[in-house]
């Protein structure tokens, strides 16, 4: 079996291994290699060829024999296959991974000012195509640059921005390089990264109602283009958007919202050990740090100082990828915690019979009552949640939710 694999550093958040393992019979590994190691990995290794990412789409140019037209033009290096006298050839699959990203934007960005954040190896990919699609001007913004972070009011009249930066990529969830809502121009956002699914530049475009699109796509577009030259054949297209539903329905976590007692520890169980997918429960972590159970630390410490530690747990659990999370009824009443419980999970409100849940243990259930609790968090549930399913029972509805969520149809 021929070997290929993925260089760069970090890796952690590499999709790349389960995306190769749907295009070819071969193996596919994560090489991390700090800057020092390069060298000797690019003269001693067991592979048959490899890709490349940040941050040495260009160090790894002075190591090519021969480059491809588009990778020459572009001076950046994102596939390198090892030829039969150990020498190299690199080639560039982002740039067409990119334009077919684009899609149907490649006609709305002509003649359009497009801002491109960050000027690393992808930058000249992105510059490369949008040019060549005939966006005008195209601007790349960066730290030191001319046109830099200090000074980019200049181009809040831009059309599109391209976030090629990695900036809010996992594990630095939650970060982004600019504030959007000054950009009232502005039609279309793309943020290269794929870990987590939503960056709080995706985010915040979606707030905005401005269209907006992960990299996901074009990493899986980017690497059936790599696949079909390591395997010298042709992969049908449809396998890219197949790919990328399989690869976005597999990482991302399925988060249970709803009113205390409404089932969601037990529906997550349940899903959990029908999907194969980890289980956690913020009350039970919570509990678990503290020492102390949650409805105790609400009873004596208050709601507040309870969200504000369930905030920061949800700041760690969120940005996991492919497992099951139940969280407190209480959690729609923060309102940040909309940010963390979408940007990598799709989020299911569970409801149940009012008359059904339990106030036990449940010091604001017993406070306010059931049905006042619910009036206040009815709309805040709704707003929260991207499906709604009713817990009858709970294995059929863990059945449900796996059936319509997590299994492909």
């Amino acid at each position: 079996m021929e070997k290929f694999g993925l260089i760069g550093q970090p890796l952690g958040h590499s999709f790349s291994p389960e995306i190769h393992s749907h295009l070819g019979d071969y193996e596919y590994k994560l090489y991390p290699l700090l800057q020092t190691e390069l060298k000797d990995f690019m003269h001693n290794n067991p592979l048959s060829g490899f890709n490349v990412t940040i941050p040495y789409k260009t160090d790894v140019i002075s190591f090519c024999n021969e480059l491809s037209e588009k990778a020459a033009e572009i001076q950046s290096v994102n596939t390198i296959i090892k030829r039969a006298d150990g020498s190299y050839f690199g080639d560039n699959t982002d740039y067409y991974g990119f334009l077919d990203l684009l899609g149907d934007n490649a006609k709305k960005i002509k003649g359009k000012k497009t801002l491109i954040l960050g000027s690393g190896g992808t930058e000249k990919t992105v510059r490369t195509a949008l040019l060549d699609m005939g966006a005008s001007p195209v601007i790349t913004i960066s730290r030191s640059g001319k046109d830099n972070y200090d000074n980019i009011s200049n181009h809040h009249d831009a059309f599109a921005i391209i976030n090629t930066t990695p900036v809010g990529m996992y594990p630095e969830n939650g970060k982004s390089a600019i504030t959007l809502e000054h950009f009232t121009k502005c039609k279309l956002v793309i943020d290269m990264i794929y870990n987590p699914a939503k960056t709080k530049l995706l985010l915040d475009a979606e707030k905005l109602r401005i269209p907006y699109s992960s990299g996901l796509y074009m990493l899986v577009s980017q690497a059936k283009r790599a696949s079909e030259i390591f395997q010298n054949k042709s992969i049908p297209h449809e396998k890219v958007l197949e790919i990328t539903s399989t690869i976005s329905r597999k990482t991302k976590n399925i988060v249970l919202i709803g009113m205390p007692g409404s089932g969601k520890t037990s529906i997550g169980k349940a899903l959990a050990k029908i999907s194969n997918r980890p289980f956690l429960d913020t009350d039970d972590i919570i509990a678990n740090e503290k020492n102390i159970d949650a409805s105790h630390i609400l009873s004596t410490k208050g709601e507040s100082f309870f969200r504000k530690i369930e905030t920061e747990v949800l700041q760690e659990v969120t940005k996991l990828s492919g497992a099951i999370i139940s969280v407190g009824g209480g959690v729609v009443t923060v309102p940040c915690n909309h940010a963390l419980l979408h940007q990598n999970s799709t989020v299911v409100l569970i409801e149940r019979d009012l008359g059904k849940l339990s106030i036990k243990n449940r010091p604001i259930s017993q406070e306010k009552g059931i049905k006042e609790l619910y009036r206040e968090r009815k709309m805040l549930y709704k707003s929260f949640s991207d499906y709604t399913f009713h817990n009858h029972n709970i294995n059929k509805t863990a059945k449900m939710i796996n059936s319509k969520l997590l299994t492909h149809n």
